[in-house]
């Protein structure tokens, strides 16, 4: 038997129940970015095709990791932020947002929400012995109020208390007709005054022709992804305060210890971040 239907039929095998390897899935792509193991064949194929146009980014997606980590040690030491919400968490990997959260403030309580039914599966395995500070909600962000309203989420969160939304490389995820800022506002509609958004986001000053046609290599995976620039991120805050230095390329907030060199313009074109204030 060839090489890769014998990979694909251990795949098919060794999937949890109404998991379907044979599709490119942008969770598991990206677990394979980071080095993880949780991905199969046909998310390797498709990540080594991205990576061929654009090698940088596994860089950029340990990047953007950094970014998150950085941003939840923020919110909970200098905002006092003691309630998360992880929207499109991913699969689980180093440094979670709950265990950075806990570690500073073993009181905060994360709730982990996505769509895919994989990452739902392996961060309930990882959250199964926390019970009362961590959750993982089965809910998609195109519907707002079934992550507000989940029984799971607010068996979890307080909403008259402070919380902050997460929202970390998942935002590219969701196209223009979706109406990606009007389902960042209805998020935060229902939250508190003094809760926080955070955002990663791919893009830059300008949309290479390369990074289109990284880009579009997803066009088999479970979701596509639309690049913005800067001027199309900064409306995800609106009506909200952003926290110096604004929205800023992907290494440069609150960074101690930047990149320099070729990384660093790598990384000034590879996407945008930023964490703001609801007033």
């Amino acid at each position: 038997m060839p090489e890769r239907s014998r990979t694909a039929l251990s795949d098919e095998l060794t999937a949890p129940r109404g998991v379907d390897p044979s599709t490119p899935n942008v969770a598991r792509m990206y677990d394979y970015y980071l080095g993880g193991k949780d991905n199969y064949a046909a998310d390797r194929e498709a990540a080594e095709k991205v990576l061929a146009h654009y090698p940088e980014l596994r860089a950029v997606a340990r990047e953007n990791r950094a970014f998150l980590i950085r941003a939840v040690r923020f919110l909970v030491g200098e905002a006092g932020i003691r309630q998360f919400i992880d929207v499109g968490s991913g699969l689980p990997t180093q440094q979670n947002v709950h265990e950075v959260a806990q570690r500073a403030a073993p009181d905060a309580r994360v709730v982990y929400v996505d769509y895919d039914r994989i990452v739902i599966t392996h961060a309930r395995a990882l959250l199964r012995g926390l019970p009362g500070r961590t959750a993982v909600v089965e809910a998609d962000l195109r519907r707002p109020e079934s992550i507000i309203e989940h029984a799971d989420t607010n068996a979890m969160i307080d909403f008259s208390r402070p919380v902050a939304i997460l929202m970390s490389a998942i935002l590219h995820f969701v196209r223009d007709e979706e109406d990606p800022s009007g389902l960042v506002a209805r998020l935060m509609r229902p939250l508190a005054p003094g809760s926080y958004l955070a955002i990663s986001h791919a893009g830059g000053r300008e949309i290479t022709p390369r990074a289109h046609d990284a880009a579009g290599e997803y066009r088999s995976a479970t979701a596509q992804i639309t690049l913005r620039q800067q001027s199309q991120v900064e409306p995800f805050f609106a009506g909200l305060d952003l926290v110096d230095p604004g929205v800023v390329a992907l290494s440069d907030w609150h960074n101690p210890t930047p990149p320099t060199g070729a990384l660093a313009e790598d990384l000034t074109g590879a996407g945008y971040v930023g964490v703001a204030r609801k007033p």
